[in-house]
């Protein structure tokens, strides 16, 4: 059986180091604060505001919802944004995306001040996550990642690291943090030949395709760590990633487990990435 990576414990230890942060931040009169921009009401968005919002609201970070129409004109959105941006008390923004097909979201994604970007939407984070620069907000799911990886010591310089799905919210900002930590990188996706033999050279697999249980004992080789990014829903309605679990786990050394892998510590993640907005007002 694999060592699992539990998502808790790092998550535990993220929130230790944010209380100290924290109560530099009240002893200063300053408390955290996010805003979370939701339009519509899909379970998933639901599911994670109100996971988001536990989270926080248990480290004495605020959070304030904005929930607008599902059909909420662009022009109004961006007037929201903009009211946001200029409210002092509230230090991040995340927007739950994707946005409604009628809204433009490359429009709207220069719209939300960079200072406040905690989950990387403007490009200006994205750029820096490119070029190696920390004093921007990385995508709260792949710093969750590497955070993990962090955690339980295992060294990524050198490594031969396979990483499946080319999106920008994960697979390519993802390689680009890998990357600042020296990893040898390789990213597969659907038009990918070969992508067995790929994965089967890997030291470390991440896995960020979106397909329920991908990735199984066909794509693994022994001793390779496991991280799955994935988060579904099986015909029975159970929670799934993208990596069949129970053909993979006496094959790897390490793996993720979902749910309670990096699921759970992406939501301190963006804790952490609030609290640095904040941080930042103050110096």
């Amino acid at each position: 059986m694999s060592t699992l990576l539990k998502g808790s414990v790092v998550s535990k230890s993220i929130n230790m180091e944010l209380t100290k942060e924290i109560e530099f931040l009240n002893n200063n009169g300053i408390t955290p604060c996010l805003a979370i921009i939701r339009l519509g009401e899909k379970p998933d968005d639901l599911s994670y505001e109100r996971s988001a919002t536990k989270k926080l609201s248990g480290l004495n970070i605020d959070c304030k919802v904005f929930a607008f129409s599902a059909s909420m004109p662009q022009e109004e959105l961006i007037s929201a944004i903009r009211s946001i941006n200029a409210n002092n008390s509230i230090h991040g923004i995340l927007l739950f995306r994707p946005l409604p097909k009628h809204i433009n979201e490359d429009a709207i994604k220069f719209e939300i001040d960079a200072l406040k970007d905690v989950d990387c939407v403007n490009p200006i984070n994205l750029a820096k996550v490119f070029t190696g620069d920390e004093t921007g907000f990385a995508p709260c799911t792949p710093a969750a990642v590497i955070e993990t990886l962090t955690h339980y010591n295992i060294d990524l310089e050198g490594k031969n690291t396979v990483v499946i799905g080319r999106s920008m919210v994960v697979g390519k900002p993802l390689s680009m943090l890998l990357l600042k930590e020296n990893a040898t990188v390789t990213i597969c996706h659907s038009k990918t030949r070969n992508i067995k033999e790929i994965c089967k050279s890997a030291e470390i697999l991440i896995v960020a395709a979106g397909k329920a249980r991908m990735v199984d004992d066909t794509y693994i080789s022994p001793g390779t760590i496991v991280v799955d990014v994935g988060i579904n829903v099986d015909d029975d309605g159970k929670l799934c990633g993208d990596v069949d679990f129970e053909k993979v786990k006496d094959i790897a050394d390490m793996i993720t487990p979902v749910p309670g892998g990096v699921g759970a510590v992406t939501t301190s993640m963006l804790a952490k990435h609030v609290v640095k907005a904040a941080m930042n007002t103050v110096g």
